[in-house]
């Protein structure tokens, strides 16, 4: 049965994430662990395929998805013990071991930079040259959708964005459409689904793929403490194994995606999950065939981090990531990279 307070915890996360805040699933009982989310988005979809489908407890865990709230919150509830795992941008692990923390990041959520900028219908805007002299509407800073345009006016555009007239209009969530539509933004870097509510409630396009400029790299992780993965190495393995599994359905099967995430956010209307469902399903990246890390992935996560400003300096792969897990979970598990 649910207590009040849990009730009450899941009612302020839904109405400020426009979802609910906290699943947990009815499963048998397993080891009991918090997996704490950034946000609530639909490319952590690997998290809510797992707990739906009963991939966690088929795997020994009775999880609880929690959502912090924030990309640079998992780190430090994690560090406290109040989760046992985090899912958030990787810098943000670099940022924790950087003040004292001992994390590794054990497996990959996020394949590619599952972004797109949207503009109205009467954009030229198809270039990342053509960025000049915009007014970007993105989410606050630490927010990817203000790092990866940064990052990638930087190092494909070879251009300076302050330098170059570029105005970043930071907002809550979900008003940069409305900003794009109302002429305050000339265009929006967002995530689904709200790209998905802009073209459906707000008549924009997608006019640029973050994520075919940039490719494949680990652009969401799993992260636990060092000291969790050495004393249960079990639970950890059934984690990944979860996360496998769970890539492994929706490859198989983009509809699992589909009726998930029609569970998971039930304010998004069913046309908006559909569109989204071949965007995701599209990029060869967004949702990955497995959560490996490799180092090349991590790297290039660890340039675009640095570049787009949420870290200061990157530390290496050998450090960082335990990859020992998620590859025995895609090999047993999982589908091949």
């Amino acid at each position: 049965m649910i207590d009040r307070r849990t009730l009450i915890k899941t009612t302020l996360a839904g109405a400020a994430l426009g979802s609910f805040g906290r699943f947990a699933p009815a499963w048998a009982a397993g080891t009991p662990v918090v997996v704490s989310e950034a946000l609530r988005l639909g490319m952590y979809a690997s998290l809510y395929v797992a707990a739906d489908k009963g991939l966690f407890a088929k795997h020994g865990l009775e999880a609880d998805l929690s959502t912090a709230g924030g990309i640079a919150l998992p780190t430090p509830i994690v560090l406290s013990g109040r989760a046992q795992f985090g899912v958030t941008s990787p810098g943000m692990s670099v940022n924790a071991t950087r003040e004292g923390g001992k994390l590794k990041n054990i497996a990959k959520i996020v394949g590619g930079v599952s972004m797109w900028a949207m503009a109205r219908p009467d954009s030229t805007i198809k270039t990342i040259d053509d960025l000049r002299d915009k007014t970007i509407a993105t989410l606050k800073f630490p927010s990817s959708t203000l790092q990866v345009p940064t990052y990638v006016m930087k190092t494909v555009g070879k251009f300076d964005p302050k330098e170059a007239g570029v105005t970043f209009l930071e907002l809550p969530m979900g008003a940069q459409a409305a900003a794009v539509k109302d002429g305050r933004a000339d265009l929006a870097t967002a995530f689904e689904w709200d790209i998905s509510i802009g073209v459906e409630q707000f008549g924009l396009k997608p006019v640029l793929s973050f994520g075919d400029v940039l490719g494949p790299l680990c652009f969401t992780t799993a992260m636990a403490s060092e000291d969790y993965i050495a004393k249960n190495p079990a639970t950890v393995q059934g984690f990944c194994n979860a996360l496998a599994e769970a890539q492994k359905m929706m490859h198989q099967d983009n509809a699992v995606f589909t009726q998930v995430a029609e569970k998971y956010f039930p304010k998004v209307s069913p046309s908006v999950v559909a569109n989204a469902t071949k965007n995701f399903f599209g990029s060869r990246t967004a949702i990955p065939q497995n959560p490996t890390i490799s180092a090349e992935e991590w790297d290039r996560a660890m340039q675009l981090e640095l570049g787009g400003g949420s870290i200061k300096e990157t530390l290496p792969y050998a450090q960082m990531v335990d990859n020992s897990f998620a590859v025995k979970a895609a090999k047993d598990f999982g589908l091949a990279g």
